[in-house]
């Protein structure tokens, strides 16, 4: 005991010069250039507001700290200064164009993905949440996008999958199915993991039009071996016209996929997996298990091995 007090009033005696010390240190370290953001955001729904996680990053990207300026979107709307921004999808962020910056963000500026408009730099699309302003709402319905061959869709739907079978689905909510991939006539399709990818979103199209009581039944069978060749076997399994299947896939199955492109695109919506709230909110895994009745979309619920939580991510 008189060890332990020695060794704390040395500690209160050598605190002052330490502190000193401290403040020379940081007299020494120049303060980082503040970023200042305008954030439009939804008037309506928090997955619309300002994701300060991702402002500081873009903030820190450019050598500075986040300051962020808050907009909500009728102000927006009356405001001349944002007549030309399209706010279809917010949070919407804006940052005072300067040669630094335009320096800095020249590939994301090339690419698309930071947009020039007038005296701004407009980042679209930046938060992995937000509100899609102008879409008409869809009440009751939870859409799932997902790439066929990610294990995170695939934990996605296997959330569902155990819901189902405990009884915890919401009886007022409907949830489907959706599937990211990309189309052009000069390329076809192209999908992160390989045509086998597509191939597969085709296959469960199908499925889900013609045997849509199965589908669920052949993706709890399916997504123990997702990228298996033998997705005959899981059909045959979960009661399902291989044949019938098969035959539908070089003409209905291909443009069904075609509209999925279309549509996943027209959302903007790249990441699996990721979730449509009513036709108007785009959010993540933590924000759907906050929806009432979606609690069980929580990744904490896919127990692995020992009973460790799965890891949240998206392909």
């Amino acid at each position: 005991m008189k060890k332990l007090l020695a060794v704390a009033m040395a500690f209160v005696l050598a605190y002052p010069a330490f502190a000193a010390n401290k403040a020379k240190t940081a007299a020494k370290t120049p303060a980082r250039p503040s970023v200042e953001f305008i954030v439009i955001e939804s008037d309506d729904y928090a997955a619309g507001k300002v994701d300060m996680p991702m402002a500081n990053a873009v903030a820190n990207f450019l050598g500075g700290d986040a300051n962020v300026t808050p907009v909500s979107y009728q102000q927006a709307k009356q405001n001349p200064a944002y007549a030309n921004m399209d706010m279809s999808y917010l949070p919407l962020y804006l940052l005072k164009s300067t040669p630094q910056y335009r320096e800095k963000l020249t590939q994301h500026i090339s690419v698309g993905q930071v947009l020039e408009r007038g005296e701004y730099l407009v980042f679209p699309h930046l938060s992995n949440t937000g509100v899609y302003q102008d879409k008409v709402a869809n009440p009751g319905v939870l859409e799932i996008f997902v790439m066929s061959q990610c294990p995170f869709g695939a934990m996605a739907e296997n959330l569902v999958i155990d819901a189902m079978k405990a009884g915890k689905l919401p009886a007022d909510k409907v949830i489907k199915l959706r599937y990211i991939v990309s189309y052009n006539e000069q390329n076809g399709f192209q999908s992160l993991h390989g045509s086998g990818e597509w191939e597969e979103n085709v296959r469960q199209l199908l499925i889900a039009k013609y045997y849509p009581a199965k589908l669920w039944k052949y993706l709890e069978i399916r997504n123990k071996d997702y990228r298996s060749s033998r997705w005959d076997k899981a059909m045959e399994e979960a009661g399902i016209n291989v044949k019938k299947i098969t035959k539908k896939f070089d003409t209905e199955g291909i443009e069904l996929l075609k509209k999925e492109a279309a549509y996943s695109d027209e959302y903007g919506i790249n990441a699996s997996p990721s979730f449509l709230y009513e036709g108007k909110e785009k959010l993540d895994f933590g924000s759907v298990s906050q929806k009432p009745g979606f609690e069980f979309m929580n990744p904490s619920n896919a127990n692995r091995g020992g009973g460790q939580a799965a890891p949240v991510g998206s392909c």
